[in-house]
């Protein structure tokens, strides 16, 4: 194993990893991904791969310009690391909603390797009903 997947150093690395998230910067998170890194959101039936990425999470900030995700727990091993997380958003009809999901990322020499997310997007709660 390689220093850049110890716990330590993926439980900082995936800080970084989610302000760039945060920040909606899609070159910033790219840096983050191995290539041939795979994307799937398995709630939403959405798997893409590769050079295909990129576009994708363009897309979903397109979709959710004030998409903001807050961290609420993280496990972090050597290799791998699973973070619970919320996420707030507004949908097209002005609604405020927020949703509960988790990822899980393997990595390799500090890159991920895939996104595996699972989420309640499907039941979002409404917070300003």
């Amino acid at each position: 194993m390689a220093d850049l997947d110890s716990a330590a150093a993926l439980e900082e690395l995936i800080g970084r990893y989610d302000a760039a998230w945060n920040a909606h910067d899609v070159a910033a998170i790219i840096a983050f991904h191995a290539p041939g890194m795979v994307f799937e959101n398995h709630t939403a039936g959405e798997r893409v791969e590769g050079d295909d990425v990129g576009p994708h999470i363009a897309r979903i900030f397109a979709n959710w310009p004030d998409l903001a995700f807050r961290s609420r727990r993280l496990y972090a091993r050597d290799g791998l690391v699973v973070s619970e997380w919320t996420a707030t958003a507004t949908d097209p009809e002005g609604r405020r909603l927020e949703w509960d999901g988790v990822d899980v990322f393997p990595f390799r020499d500090g890159l991920v390797l895939r996104k595996d997310v699972y989420s309640s997007a499907h039941s979002a709660r409404v917070l300003d009903a």
